[in-house]
């Protein structure tokens, strides 16, 4: 069943009650801390075609940007506001959808668990160690902290943990191939506020290596049933130094797990942009490229097949939708969105930044 690949179901009443803010027929009432990341634009586009759910308010401390997505998502005055602890102050949301910087992230997560608020960010979790260990102490409090990705809601991706996790298809994995990236944020025309910290190695941890190494590092420990890797080794590349000259622009992250090699490749090089995943076991692949094709090979087959891939279940076909299904406790984060998955992925990306510094390879 695809459900069980990311989410548990929940007792709807109960988890509910916790957080006082279930009502089924009213609109999922949602605030949006922070508007410096790129993503944020397509994520209020969603809110706005939705009519189940409610926009209560925005918070970004750069006035110039508050006052553009403003202007463009026709956000009341009495909507938008300079921080998080402002808006929390004035409006009652049921969640919070962080879009700032990764270095921002666990300020947003404490205010969240002092208003006893789900929140979810944009991944990938933290810049480093210490910042994911105060997330963690925040989330202890009981609220939900989910980290969104793309690639989570691929249709590809759930009929391939079909297949290769919970059916055992391919035999034991032996093999994964994750290959994420685009032509680098200035050749796609990100925003001056987005590339600003985007290459900022402190706020955004590294370059390529974390803004693309996390898919793969999210992908495997999902795969891998949240098992860390026994070894991480990396390497990367300022290719284009004029215009990265303080983080790395390519990078490449091997995963050593017993008996299974995981391989990341992360890139602002590609000459098109691409999130493809591949997986390999002991008796057959499943390879999956962007979010609506699959192409696979069992044992006793004598080529490639492309299996159907039906629609996910309702609640997990989008970041919206699963994240009013996490506040109104009709399910429990799990999977590629959990923290658990997503602590394990920090200290993967940490690990490689190490070893990229140092040129040798991290025991975790």
């Amino acid at each position: 069943m695809i459900l069980s690949r990311r989410s548990i179901l929940a007792g709807a009443t109960s988890a509910a009650a916790a957080f006082g803010q279930n009502t089924a027929d009213a609109p999922f009432r949602l605030a949006v801390v922070g508007l410096v990341h790129g993503h944020a634009g397509g994520f209020l586009r969603q809110v706005r075609a939705r009519a189940d759910v409610e926009l209560v308010g925005v918070s970004e401390a750069n006035p110039e940007v508050l006052a553009s997505y403003g202007s463009r998502f026709q956000i009341p005055e009495d909507r938008r506001f300079r921080s998080a602890e402002e808006l929390l102050g004035k409006v009652r949301p049921e969640a919070i959808a962080a879009f700032g910087s990764t270095f921002d992230h666990p300020a947003v997560v404490e205010a969240a668990a002092k208003a006893k608020l789900p929140v979810m960010m944009e991944k990938p979790l933290a810049v480093g160690g210490e910042h994911a260990g105060r997330i963690r102490k925040a989330a202890a409090s009981g609220i939900p902290v989910i980290v969104n990705y793309e690639t989570t809601w691929y249709r590809s991706h759930g009929v391939l943990y079909e297949l290769i996790h919970n059916r055992k298809a391919a035999g034991e994995i032996r093999k994964m191939v994750a290959m994420d990236g685009h032509q680098g944020p200035k050749e796609i025309g990100t925003g001056p506020e987005f590339f600003e910290w985007l290459t900022d190695p402190v706020k955004n941890g590294a370059g390529a290596l974390f803004d693309f190494g996390c898919y793969g590092a999210n992908l495997m420990t999902w795969m891998m049933d949240n098992q860390r890797p026994s070894a991480v080794t990396a390497r990367t590349l300022r290719i284009k130094p004029a215009i990265y000259p303080k983080v790395d622009d390519e990078a490449t992250i091997v995963l050593d797990y017993p008996k299974a090699q995981g391989i990341i490749q992360a890139s602002w090089n590609w000459p098109f942009s691409r999130k493809d995943f591949e997986v390999y076991g002991a008796t057959g692949y499943a390879n999956a490229y962007g979010g609506n094709t699959l192409r696979t090979r069992m044992k006793g087959e004598k080529a490639e097949s492309t299996p159907e891939l039906p629609e996910l279940p309702p609640h997990e076909r989008d970041s919206v939708s699963y994240l009013a299904a996490i506040a109104r406790g009709i399910l429990k984060p799990g999977g590629l969105s959990s923290l658990e998955n997503n602590l394990i992925a920090t200290d993967i990306l940490v690990a490689a930044r190490e070893s990229a510094r140092t040129g040798r390879t991290i025991t975790l």
